[in-house]
């Protein structure tokens, strides 16, 4: 069975762009201004041919202009994929440094607590800014990851500055790392 680390975040916080980043790829995700483009989950392989690590693309939730009735079908396919996948060995949370812990990005964390995997948050585009408000922010997610979701980590990462992108990947390939408990692996 294959391995998966799933990207979550709100409509354009920069999911698309960060696993386009961290897979030194410019288009293996789409990027788009307009939220909501990624409408279905998508699984892009890692490695060659035969290789089932795979990093998902889920759709953003938040503010697409959408109608309510996809919005409610988008609602669903996550919380079914994030609560029962049992090939998914971890979350990437994408948060806009801006606008980090939304509500709906508390309600993802909540569906995937259930799985007791690990959770990583992104706090993209933080070079809007300046070093000591970026670390502030971070200090705070840090602080409310330890009440609502404990052992979840947090990060800065920037795109343009490709800020973030060792320590991201290092939490990801050890995600990808075989379980030495699983049944499979023995």
């Amino acid at each position: 069975m294959g391995m998966e680390v799933a990207f979550a975040g709100r409509s354009n916080s920069g999911k698309s762009s960060a696993i386009n980043t961290l897979t030194n790829r410019t288009r293996l995700a789409f990027v788009s201004k307009t939220p909501g483009r990624t409408q279905l989950i998508n699984f892009f392989r890692l490695g060659e041919e035969g290789d089932q690590r795979y990093l998902v693309d889920l759709p953003g939730y938040g503010y697409a202009a959408v109608p309510e009735k996809i919005r409610l079908h988008w609602r669903g396919v996550l919380s079914t994929y994030l609560q029962t996948r049992s090939s998914l060995r971890g979350l990437v949370l994408i948060m806009d440094i801006r606008r980090p812990l939304t509500d709906l990005d508390r309600q993802m964390l909540e569906w995937f607590k259930y799985t007791g995997n690990p959770v990583h948050v992104l706090l993209t585009k933080s070079d809007k800014l300046n070093r000591q408000q970026a670390m502030a922010t971070l200090r705070a997610v840090e602080k409310e990851l330890a009440v609502i979701y404990p052992g979840a980590t947090a990060q800065l990462f920037s795109t343009p500055k490709h800020q973030g992108m060792e320590e991201a990947e290092r939490v990801i390939a050890k995600w990808f790392e075989p379980d030495p408990e699983s049944p499979a692996q023995a």
